[in-house]
């Protein structure tokens, strides 16, 4: 063996070694490196099984030999770049799914097994036989038509995998741009190699691509040990960024809009790239033609945004950017809580409404109407309770049957929700007996209630071929602004107010503690 070739050999073998003890290395560490640990370890493989079948090439002693270390070298040379780009992409956060997975090893397969049945057809090398003046290991090549294809393939790879990097070299912080700059580098040595090999020439039939990958066998490992390389990869802040469900708008300190992540866009159809460098107020007033409810000065803040437009409930968060005081910008996070508010107002309606007729239930009289009763107490207001009960109803009932009750409770309150103001709780307070609480003295609440009487009297109810007429009977009862009375005490007066109506006759309005206002037999 003359001296060329064992300085080939020793270069090929120290290749082949390191890039062996790379792919154990990140076999072993595969938990630790997560899932890109697979296609690395792959891709490495496959370059370990290039150099290894390279160096035992160039110690071949007949041709058949040597042939049979070519085909070897291509299980690892047809796969090897296709398997760098899916490194890379997936490094970089850039997916590729099963099928165009298979498809993309379409050619290396092929490729593969041109190289195999050479003899038969030479579509990959015209012609691959001993030099005629050098002898072997040295050889004679005529490249076929697989071969052109193969070479463009691979280049392709290369070419791709390089351009996906220096793509993703701005969005990634100087922190992680070491990483990016030994997968440059590890791209380029065996393209450069390459080149070399196929434009400028080397030793007759001597590759030099597997001398040289242990310089990138080297990088790699510089860079995961030094700069966490596979631990903390620079796409994952953008992996994350654009996989949030909240949009994310990221404002400089300007207040101009700088970046923005797919649910972001998702949330603000007419949001676009287009938009990047415009002023957010006049972003959002071109994008809903309304102006924007807050000021962003006032971050951190948390903030539930109506666009009125797409009836649309957004809770937006804000925080700034930077450290101190000091204002570097601001991030926006929106949550679309649309659904949610939807959701949380029918569970409130169910709550605090009578499901039969809309109005609120007892409960929620008693919590709203609390709080009125003691800030009039405070304030010295006037303050009324009414109450009402339908007279003979469990006749009507008994009579027309549950359902036709239901429908005259309707009706009822329908007579008078027309006479009672936006000022007034009017609340169902159980069974047939309804409620109203008001802001006004016993005088004013009377003419209320006796214009609620006359409204029902007069309103007839259409049931079946006939119409049911209908009487209220009422109580009235005045808060006395005394410190110790209650609502309840208030309630309980009108109650007695209420039962000496029903007693003299019903169809009346009785103020507790006076003589019937009202007489009408019923």
């Amino acid at each position: 063996m003359n001296t060329n070739i064992t300085a080939f050999v020793s270069l090929i073998s120290i290749s082949a070694v390191l890039n062996l003890f790379l792919a154990i290395y990140v076999v072993k560490k595969k938990s630790y490196y997560r899932s890109i640990a697979t296609t690395f370890s792959m891709y490495i493989g496959s370059i370990t099984i290039y150099c290894l079948a390279a160096a035992f090439g160039l110690l071949s002693t007949s041709i058949e030999q040597l042939k049979l270390w070519t085909t070897i070298q291509y299980i690892g040379i047809a796969f090897a770049p296709i398997l760098g780009l899916f490194f890379v992409m997936q490094y970089l956060g850039r997916k590729v799914n099963r099928k165009r997975y298979l498809i993309f090893l379409v050619i290396p397969i092929i490729t593969l097994l041109l190289v195999a049945t050479n003899d038969l057809h030479h579509l990959y090398y015209r012609v691959y036989e001993a030099h005629p003046y050098l002898g072997l290991p040295y050889i004679q090549l005529e490249i076929g038509i697989g071969y052109v294809i193969h070479g463009i393939y691979t280049f392709s790879c290369m070419l791709a995998g390089l351009y996906v990097i220096l793509a993703n070299w701005k969005e990634t912080s100087a922190t992680y741009r070491p990483q990016l700059v030994a997968l440059i580098i590890g791209q380029l040595i065996p393209m450069v190699a390459a080149f070399i090999y196929l434009l400028v020439g080397t030793a007759p039939g001597i590759d030099p691509v597997p001398m040289v990958l242990w310089i990138s066998s080297l990088l790699y490992l510089w860079a995961m040990n030094n700069s966490k390389m596979f631990t903390v990869i620079p796409i994952a802040k953008d992996t994350i960024f654009q996989s949030m469900n909240d949009g994310v708008l990221v404002l400089d300190e300007s207040y101009r809009l700088i970046e923005f992540n797919k649910a972001g866009q998702q949330m603000f159809p007419g949001l676009t790239k287009d938009m990047l460098g415009v002023n957010f107020y006049n972003l959002w007033r071109d994008l809903y033609d309304e102006v924007f409810p807050c000021t962003l000065d006032q971050s951190p803040l948390t903030k539930e945004i109506h666009v009125d437009q797409h009836g649309t409930i957004y809770q937006m968060r804000t925080s700034c950017l930077g450290v101190s005081k000091q204002h570097n910008g601001i991030v926006m996070l929106f949550t679309d809580i649309t659904e949610m508010k939807k959701l949380q107002f029918q569970l409130e309606h169910i709550a605090y409404y009578d499901e039969l007729t809309q109005v609120l239930n007892r409960r929620a009289f008693f919590q709203h109407c609390l709080s009125e009763f003691l800030q009039a107490k405070e304030t010295g207001t006037p303050y009324t309770a009414i109450l009402m009960d339908i007279d003979h109803f469990k006749r009507i009932n008994d009579f027309y049957g549950h359902d036709i009750g239901d429908v005259v409770l309707q009706e009822v309150v329908q007579a008078c929700k027309q006479q009672i103001g936006n000022n007034a709780l009017f609340a169902r307070y159980g069974g047939e007996e309804f409620v109203v609480a008001v802001r006004a003295d016993a005088a004013e609440a009377f003419t209320l209630a006796e214009q609620m009487r006359q409204t029902l009297e007069h309103h007839a109810v259409p049931i079946d071929n006939t119409n049911l007429l209908v009487t209220f009977s009422i109580g009235i009862a005045q808060a006395t602004g005394d410190e110790a009375e209650t609502l309840r005490q208030l309630l309980k007066r009108a109650d007695t107010a209420l039962y000496e109506a029903k007693n003299n006759g019903r169809n009346q309005v009785r103020i507790e503690g006076e003589n019937a206002k009202s007489l009408h037999l019923y």
